[in-house]
């Protein structure tokens, strides 16, 4: 049996700058490893970040990825994914994606079979099936005792508000209340334990950059609900000219922020990759104080950085770096603000 060995590394700062690269959210090693050999083995950036987050849906990562994880309302498991071309700013994106494992590779095919970007639902396993990817059930018996437990729990935490019966004692179906309230202390449903989206980014020896994501998204959360991950901007985004972001947290709060695009800008205009991810975090507490949420950022030369934001229970944030120096994945942490 072959033991894993997780290296935190306090000597390297985190701008440290060589290529090719490979970085990604949370400590997920087996995907940064296989980003890598994919780069190794004369694979593009985009055949690495495919390769990686694909990693993690076969390996159920945290439960949050992949089948067999974070059930909706209705006990399903469905899948969202993007990529995007920082040479091309081509994007494939795929959610609410059903009885379909490989949302990742899905997604690419968004991209080089369509002239879309994004689609979803249903008719997303429809193209799915087209393009010949297997058609099978995500539910596992993990899955199915979640819901279990949550109906047995009277479907508590769930989603809703400004709704009857009380959404936080009763099970629905609901119907909205004639008035509106807002609780004096949010219920703050978003876990995250149970939610570790991997973000990766892929930057090659002369600077090309692709980026790309993949979730089974928010336990309990209503059918039908998309988060940032597969939001270009949002979950990730990446630019040759600049650099790439990948964002992982609270997908309902910071998709409106749109984190990695305002990241990868301001790297474009000089900010290193550090303070890049500082700045886009900065930007959504102004608003959200205490939400859940962590960005990684990469320039064209090889600096990375992340950032995430403090909040009782998460006060560091774990990522996976690969690069020449090392040529071995390397959990790095960075303490959040």
């Amino acid at each position: 049996m072959i033991q894993r060995v997780f290296v935190i590394i306090c000597l390297f700062p985190l701008n440290q700058a060589a290529l090719p690269l490979v970085i990604n959210t949370w400590n997920f090693e087996n995907a940064a490893n296989a980003a890598w050999s994919a780069l190794q083995k004369g694979g593009s950036v985009l055949d690495a970040v495919e390769r990686g987050c694909s990693q993690c849906e076969l390996e159920q990562c945290d439960g949050s990825v992949g089948f067999g994880g974070s059930p909706d309302e209705r006990g399903e498991t469905t899948l969202d994914a993007m990529l995007m071309n920082g040479d091309t700013m081509e994007v494939g994106a795929v959610a609410d994606l059903r009885r379909v494992k490989n949302a990742v590779g899905v997604a690419r095919a968004v991209m080089e079979h369509t002239e879309h970007t994004f689609i979803v639902g249903e008719s997303a396993t429809i193209f799915a099936e087209n393009m010949g990817f297997m058609s099978e059930d995500l539910s596992t018996n993990k899955s199915i005792a979640i819901f279990s437990q949550w109906l047995q729990q009277n479907c508590q935490p769930n989603y809703r508000k400004n709704v009857f019966p009380d959404p936080s004692k009763s099970c629905g179906p609901y119907k909205p209340k004639a008035k509106l309230w807002k609780p004096k202390n949010p219920k703050g449903n978003f876990d995250p334990s149970s939610h570790d989206t991997i973000g990766m980014i892929a930057i090659g020896k002369n600077g090309q950059v692709a980026a790309a994501t993949s979730t089974n998204g928010a336990t309990h959360k209503i059918p039908g609900r998309v988060g940032d991950s597969p939001v270009a901007g949002a979950g990730a985004y990446a630019d040759s000219t600049a650099g790439g972001a990948a964002a992982t947290g609270d997908g309902d709060i910071m998709m409106r922020f749109l984190p990695s695009f305002l990241a990868v800008d301001l790297m474009r205009n000089g900010a290193q990759p550090t303070v890049a991810c500082k700045m886009a975090i900065s930007r959504i507490k102004k608003y959200y104080p205490n939400f859940f949420g962590a960005i990684i950022c990469a320039n064209t030369t090889g600096g990375y950085g992340a950032a995430c934001n403090k909040r009782p229970g998460f006060s560091q944030f774990p990522f996976m770096v690969v690069n020449p120096q090392t040529n071995q994945s390397q959990l790095q942490k960075v303490d959040c603000f």
